[in-house]
């Protein structure tokens, strides 16, 4: 039988446990706590481990472990899997670490932008608003109904399938194809 005192701290923790991803979806399974920056977030989440690996293998852990502000356009495991045989694992190999980085910067605005902002900038843009991103890439933000797309540099489209997920240093918009910098 739990004590009152007992039963007190569980319910305390469990309060201060959930108000810190209240506001968060599960992403991959995991929760997302808002008080975690986005490298602490997305090692948790399961449809994000080839994304975490490739973040490593570039050297951006550091980076994104900032204060930042970022916004992360996170490409799902399938999103990668949907390359070209091949294309992860040459990106992994450390001679390609530069292609690798531009790639993955390519997937960072250097600003916290919610789905709010972005539908607000697209609209007040007629329809198209274009940010440039941490790796110098051009993505034309756009909606589809009301949600999200991203088109970068090569007319490759990206849906966001879970937007807003918010971290301590920034803002997580997880998408479902990789953006790819022009060629």
């Amino acid at each position: 039988m739990m004590t009152f005192r007992a039963a007190l701290c569980a319910t305390l923790l469990s309060v201060c446990a959930t108000s810190a991803f209240a506001g968060n979806p599960n992403v991959g399974g995991a929760p997302m706590f808002e008080n975690k920056n986005i490298i602490q977030n997305a090692v948790n989440s399961k449809d994000h481990t080839t994304l975490v690996a490739a973040v490593k293998a570039a050297g951006l852990v550091d980076t994104l472990q900032t204060p930042g502000p970022f916004t992360v356009l996170a490409p799902v495991n399938k999103a990668f899997t949907a390359l070209p045989a091949g294309t992860v694992d040459n990106l992994l190999k450390p001679q390609n670490k530069a292609t690798l980085v531009k790639v993955l910067t390519c997937h960072v605005i250097p600003a916290k932008a919610l789905s709010s902002a972005i539908k607000k900038m697209v609209n007040d843009d007629g329809g198209v608003h274009v940010v440039e991103t941490v790796g110098g890439c051009q993505l034309k933000l756009s909606l589809k109904g009301n949600k999200v797309r991203i088109t970068d540099e090569n007319g490759g489209v990206a849906r966001v399938m879970i937007a807003d997920v918010k971290q301590s240093n920034g803002v997580i918009h997880v998408i479902d194809k990789v953006l790819l910098p022009k060629s």
